[in-house]
């Protein structure tokens, strides 16, 4: 199968996985909302920046660098240094989530009292750190399918995660409710680890049953550390890249109610206006990004795979294809939105604010759509720490929008911040390309 069709057929697989995934998940929210109420919701949500820290420190890098690397291997024919590259991954992944775990469950009272601002929060961390190491298991291995070109595992996996999660704190709800007991939120936090481990208890046995030589796969010292260097080299910039981006997201978060208030807008209105574009323009814009990003996850290994054969006429071919694709996408998104914003935005929500966002939000899909594109083509030749330094600016360009712009022209500021952030990137990551691929 040629790189196109690998890359169409694995984006398609993706993409109604991660539809049928969000469709399952707004009916869990509804159900969470109704059963516990605003505050109880609240609380969950709280922890969540605590989780994608945590997972950007163990394994969020390291499954990516996976990917690149694998798919370099096969295409050299070095199917067993594949395979150590994702025993060498495992090691240092699930190490890591254990070490995580500890610090987790013994500075938890410090973390929920002194960052999330809630003590009610530290029993939820507690629950939550299990998650860790069976997440770096299924992240691997997913990471390990990715580089092989095959969606079967990570695409299953994804669905057994969520479709377990769900019937898990629903069968739990009904069994307290029998005994007569208090319902608390813990329960969807419990539901996290079981579906956690369910993940990684199907793409263990998954792989098993792909590739049986694997668990009889020696890895001598050397061959560890051969495969720890190449994996440290790739998945350290990725791992700064994901903290920062946590990070200034966490920012940003805190920052604009209050740079709103600057504007003249009660904490209250300041409030409803970020509630508005978090909680429902934004999400519209970013709902079609199922496509692009399952285009990104198939693109770096296939680019990684075509640089390592040293193809470069084929390699032109893809990421004109695949970027093109993303920018038609987005440039048939921001049609769309310009013309039926307005109406999302009353039908929809019942708010005219949020169509007016949604318009104005409009101008970046062909942006953002093409960014994730084009950064997965650069971490596939290999220049993480080139996306490290893209990513940063980006990010620095909206908070900028934040801390300059919002208190003198209002949430209209912070959009064009993000305009400005989302050309810059395409830009940037544009000239990177070229660049690599010059030489």
């Amino acid at each position: 199968m040629s790189g196109k069709q690998n890359i169409i057929r694995g984006t398609i697989i993706l993409t109604l996985t991660g539809f049928l995934s969000r469709f399952m998940g707004f009916f869990y929210r509804i159900f969470l909302s109704r059963t516990f109420g605003a505050e109880g919701v609240g609380l969950y949500q709280l922890i969540f920046p605590v989780y994608a820290l945590c997972f950007s420190l163990t394994t969020a890098g390291i499954e990516t660098a996976i990917s690149r690397t694998v798919a370099c291997k096969m295409s050299l024919g070095k199917r067993t240094e594949a395979r150590q590259i994702l025993r060498a991954g495992l090691l240092i992944a699930f190490t890591l989530s254990c070490i995580c775990t500890i610090l987790l469950q013994h500075y938890g009272k410090f973390i929920a009292t002194q960052f999330l601002g809630d003590e009610r929060c530290i029993p939820l961390l507690t629950i939550l750190s299990y998650t860790m190491p069976f997440s770096a298991i299924h992240s691997c291995i997913c990471g390990y399918s990715y580089g092989l070109k095959q969606t079967k595992i990570p695409a299953l996996s994804q669905l057994a995660e969520q479709t377990v999660r769900i019937l898990a704190v629903y069968l739990l709800y009904q069994l307290l409710i029998k005994q007569g007991r208090t319902v608390s939120i813990s329960i969807a936090v419990c539901g996290l680890v079981i579906g956690e481990m369910a993940s990684a208890l199907y793409t263990c046995l998954a792989l098993s049953k792909e590739t049986r030589k694997f668990g009889r796969l020696s890895l001598s010292y050397q061959a560890f550390w051969k495969s720890s260097r190449e994996l440290l080299v790739l998945s350290v910039p990725l791992t700064a890249n994901r903290i920062l981006i946590n990070f200034l997201q966490s920012v940003e978060a805190i920052s604009i109610p209050g740079k709103l208030q600057l504007y003249r807008l009660s904490a209250s209105e300041a409030l409803s206006v970020y509630g508005v574009l978090n909680g429902m323009a934004l999400p519209c814009i970013l709902f079609p990004s199922a496509i692009t990003s399952s285009v990104a996850i198939m693109l770096m290994p296939t680019v990684a795979e075509i640089q390592a054969a040293e193809n470069k006429r084929k390699l032109w071919i893809i990421i004109r294809k695949s970027t093109g694709a993303c920018f038609l996408l987005g440039m048939f998104c921001c049609l769309f939105f310009l013309l039926t914003g307005s109406f999302i935005g009353i039908t929809l929500f019942g708010s005219k604010t949020a169509g007016q966002f949604i318009v104005t939000l409009a101008w970046i899909c062909p942006f953002l759509y093409t960014n994730s594109a084009l950064i997965s083509i650069i971490n596939g030749l290999g220049k993480t720490g080139s996306t490290f330094l893209i990513n940063t600016l980006g990010l620095v360009i909206r908070i900028g929008g934040v801390f300059f712009a919002i208190p003198r022209f209002g949430i209209q500021g912070y959009l064009w911040g993000l305009l400005a952030s989302q050309l810059a990137v395409s830009l940037l990551a544009i000239k990177n390309i070229f660049h690599i691929l010059k030489k």
